[in-house]
């Protein structure tokens, strides 16, 4: 029998270099994994799925649906609110997900009807159910987090494959050991990892057919035993692929020959800064600086690219740290560096942090994107915070820098890199106006900011309860919790 429903699943334009087609109509990474895994539990012989990625097509707004779905990030969750208010108008019910959504479930029911906060796994049958019984309402967050056995595959048969270069996201586990300050990731899916069963991985690439792929995960080198027992998996695939890793664990030899053996051709790890301090200040405390650059040059010495991840506007950081960065990042032979500006999102340590400081100035979601100062820095003034972001990140990617880095002999992939230098090279800066780069000031939000899970450390956990105290959730915000 035939879908007699429809479903809209709706990822708003992000309107980064990563998303925005730049390439030949093709944008450097596909946003729509989250909606994918989304769209299969949905049943599909009771539900007919239309997912658009507003980066690469319009949406049609007079489609004939039951219900749209949303996820949204913070940097473009105004744009998801003005999608959610206009299908509203229109009678359609609007659920929303995402990251900001669920640190923010309160302010997000302003422009839905419902909000899933954290994993949607265990509550999708029930939002479907009160959808049918026309009940849809209030916050739906489950009681436990989901084991990561038994996924239902994502729906890769919805994604316009032919718009993307990176679209074969796989993820093999969720959490993250670390709990870095800055990060949503601890106090969004947990402090421990959850694993998927090695053969659901195998079946789901073998289904996508995908032979360049994104390990979607926080950080997978994070157990090393289990790193292995997934690369073995992918010996002899034929793949290629790439993952975020963390610093101290990339240096294992036996990793590292694995990966190369598997077809890992990049590893992005987060190194964020040259400073010891400043690392140990965020709880970033499993990098050293003194290491950073015998790990480019042994990543490199099994044909691994090794994108850079820094963060520039740290507590502590002075003017001389960019023309530091900069030079240690040419001269150590960087692939690719990734800068951003340091961003307290709603909900992380550093935003409650900075909001009992005082120093969060601008709460206008469409700055919080990592190249708009949105808070006062200590150490720098705001002009030389965004004069110093621009100059190191111009800086990197010049041709004379360019040229130095580029792999001309070892069996680092020629062509990535070019892609990816380029990408990197004609928009990776949002923008260059000073009046936009440091946020105009703003009032404060209307509704708290609620980690979907409180932090582990009591004094970051007192700290998010002192910056709950005297808030309150409207009184239409119920929570339905998963059976």
């Amino acid at each position: 029998m035939p879908a007699t429903r429809r479903i809209h699943l709706i990822n708003p334009r992000a309107d980064t270099f990563a998303t925005r087609p730049m390439l030949f109509g093709r944008a450097l990474y596909s946003p729509v994994a989250g909606l994918l895994t989304v769209a299969a539990l949905i049943p599909e012989d009771e539900y007919d799925i239309v997912l658009t990625d507003e980066n690469i097509e319009p949406i049609d707004f007079d489609l004939k649906i039951d219900m749209v779905g949303i996820s949204a990030m913070t940097s473009y969750v105004k744009r998801g609110y003005e999608i959610a208010d206009t299908f509203r108008r229109r009678g359609v019910p609007v659920i929303m997900g995402g990251v900001h959504a669920s640190y923010m479930p309160h302010e997000a029911l302003q422009h839905a009807d419902a909000v899933v906060v954290g994993e949607a796994e265990l509550v999708m049958a029930k939002v479907l159910d009160d959808l049918k019984r026309g009940r849809l309402k209030g916050i739906y967050k489950a009681d436990r987090l989901h084991s990561m056995e038994g996924l239902p595959r994502p729906r890769q048969d919805l994604l316009k494959s032919n718009r993307y270069i990176n679209k074969g996201f796989i993820q093999t586990s969720r959490g993250c050991h670390h709990a870095c300050m800055f990060c949503a990731e601890p106090t969004m899916y947990g402090l421990r990892f959850r694993y998927r069963p090695i053969e659901d991985l195998i079946a789901e690439i073998e289904e996508s057919e995908e032979k360049v792929i994104l390990l979607n995960d926080a950080d997978f080198f994070g157990t090393p035993k289990r790193a292995m027992e997934v690369m073995k998996a992918f010996k002899g695939r034929g793949l290629k692929w790439q993952a975020a890793v963390n610093s101290r664990d990339a240096h294992d030899e036996r990793l590292l020959e694995l990966a190369a053996e598997s077809g890992c051709f990049m590893l992005s790890i987060g190194f964020e800064s040259v400073s010891r301090q400043t690392l140990r200040n965020v709880h970033k405390c499993q990098n050293n600086p003194d290491d950073y650059r015998a790990l480019v040059e042994k990543l490199h010495k099994y044909g691994i690219m090794v994108l850079g991840l820094f963060m520039l506007g740290f507590d502590g950081d002075e003017p001389s740290v960019f023309d530091e960065t900069l030079r240690f990042n040419i001269d150590s032979g960087f692939d690719m560096c990734g800068y951003s500006l340091l961003t307290p999102y709603p909900g992380t340590i550093t935003w409650f942090q900075m909001m009992r400081e005082g120093r969060i100035v601008s709460h206008d979601w469409d700055k919080y994107d990592q190249s708009h100062i949105v808070y006062r820095p200590t150490g720098l003034t705001p002009q030389e915070l965004y004069e110093g972001y621009l100059k190191t990140y111009d800086g990197f990617y010049t041709v004379p820098s360019m040229m130095q880095r580029f792999p001309y002999s070892d069996a680092r992939s020629r062509f990535y890199w070019t892609i990816y230098n380029l990408f990197f090279r004609k928009g990776g800066v949002v923008t260059r106006d000073p009046a936009e780069l440091v946020a105009r000031p703003t009032p404060g939000p209307e509704y708290p900011a609620v980690p979907p899970l409180m932090p582990q450390r009591a004094v970051w956990r007192n700290l998010v309860l002192e910056g709950l105290e005297g808030t309150k959730a409207p009184p239409e915000a119920n929570e339905i919790s998963a059976a």
